[in-house]
């Protein structure tokens, strides 16, 4: 995406050898809704719904003890709702294809997502008392293993798959926190003129790069690269620029700026997105068109030849990477449900809304009445709240969101 101070070679292939999309955009500004997004090809807010109404029906004809023993059924069912779903790797099973879930995970176990294999298991009873790291068990557990320590399930996977197609979840906890990369990956960074969080966070960059190339590799000398199609996208977006320190601010150390992840800037919701199949996809094309993540199931879903389910929110890409249709989406359409809190490391709840067309960002925080409104043209870092200045473009994109919620409830 154009910052030279940030060593990431292996993506910069990837990205050169097929499209990138500069203008990609996550549903949320944290990791969970985004991910559940790339596994059912919804939003957020309908997921959510979707899950509510599951558990209705589970609870409607049971009787619990006491008040807590319903709020403990209600909370395993959560961990457990994505196994009632069409997921990506179910409908990809219909075709013959095998899959692998490595990685973040938050979805109890791979089982839950449709993977035939996979590294997250799930948790104990015993593990989620005080003591266990419950937390990294939620996100993931042995699958944030993946790079970080090891790529043998990969691997394996790979080898033990033959001939059969698959669909590979490669989803590493890099560069998120703890940023720890090893000397080899620091030592690129050491004597560089930035602080000391951005040299750590890069460093975290570059082990991520890493592993990225560890998986080119293998496929290539598996033979099977060239059958490859390759997609990468951010679950969402982070703030570490070379000048700013973080390491006194645990807040920040932990979850980068303030206008990156569990904000309601453009940039907490951002990413670029790669399409790259040797021989079938042009390389070195960059397109500015808006593209959604929930896009990337339906167009992956195109690409072998399937239909897209009627309630994916999803639209396939396919042609706009072949060149025969542009810009799809001429604005997106988010919501958040959590924010950034100075006592809280996992934010405090907040209802917000934003909007994202060809030249603004435009956001409301509902909880708070605040609105704030940026020339993504000339402000693509939203440095200058331009609401006062454009009250028109204000009423215009505040009824868009309110529209857009009254539809969603």
């Amino acid at each position: 995406m154009g910052a030279d101070y940030v060593q990431t070679p292996n993506m910069d292939k990837l990205a050169a050898s097929g499209t990138l999309f500069t203008d990609g955009y996550v549903p949320a500004n944290h990791c969970r809704p985004s991910l559940q997004s790339l596994m059912t090809g919804t939003l957020p807010i309908d997921h959510e719904k979707a899950v509510q109404q599951l558990l209705q029906q589970e609870t409607s004809n049971k009787r619990f003890d006491s008040p807590e023993s319903q709020q403990l059924f209600e909370r395993d069912f959560k961990h457990h709702a994505m196994k009632s779903f069409e997921t990506l790797p179910k409908l990809l099973a219909q075709k013959g294809y095998s899959s692998f879930q490595g990685g973040k995970w938050w979805e109890f176990n791979y089982q839950n997502g449709g993977f035939t294999h996979g590294m997250t298991n799930g948790w104990t009873a015993e593990e989620r008392k005080p003591g266990h790291n419950w937390f990294k068990k939620f996100m993931g557990g042995d699958g944030l293993q993946l790079a970080r320590a090891t790529m043998e399930p990969v691997y394996d996977f790979i080898d033990k798959n033959g001939d059969q197609s698959f669909f590979m979840w490669y989803a590493p906890e890099l560069p998120h926190y703890p940023l720890n990369a090893p000397e080899k990956y620091y030592a690129l960074y050491r004597d560089k003129d930035m602080t000391e969080s951005a040299k750590r966070y890069y460093a975290n960059c570059t082990w991520f790069d890493d592993g990225v190339g560890e998986l080119i590799r293998y496929l290539k000398e598996k033979g099977k690269f060239e059958n490859t199609l390759f997609v990468y996208v951010n679950d969402n977006g982070w703030e570490q620029n070379p000048d700013q320190e973080f390491r006194a601010d645990s807040m920040r150390w932990h979850n980068g700026g303030d206008k990156g992840k569990l904000s309601m800037y453009d940039q907490s919701f951002r990413t670029p997105i790669i399409f790259s199949w040797e021989g079938h996809i042009a390389k070195n094309v960059r397109k500015a068109d808006l593209m959604h993540s929930a896009d990337i199931p339906a167009t992956i879903l195109d690409y072998v030849g399937m239909e897209v389910p009627n309630n994916y929110f999803g639209q396939s890409y396919k042609a706009v990477i072949e060149g025969t249709q542009a810009n799809l989406r001429t604005e997106i359409i988010g919501n958040i449900t959590q924010s950034r809190s100075e006592t809280d490391m996992m934010g405090r709840k907040l209802e917000g809304y934003w909007i994202r067309d060809k030249n603004w960002f435009f956001n409301w925080n509902a909880t708070d009445d605040v609105y704030a409104l940026f020339n993504m043209n000339k402000d693509p870092l939203n440095k200058v709240n331009s609401a006062e200045q454009f009250p028109d473009l204000v009423k215009k994109y505040s009824k868009k969101v309110m529209d857009w919620r009254a539809a969603k409830k």
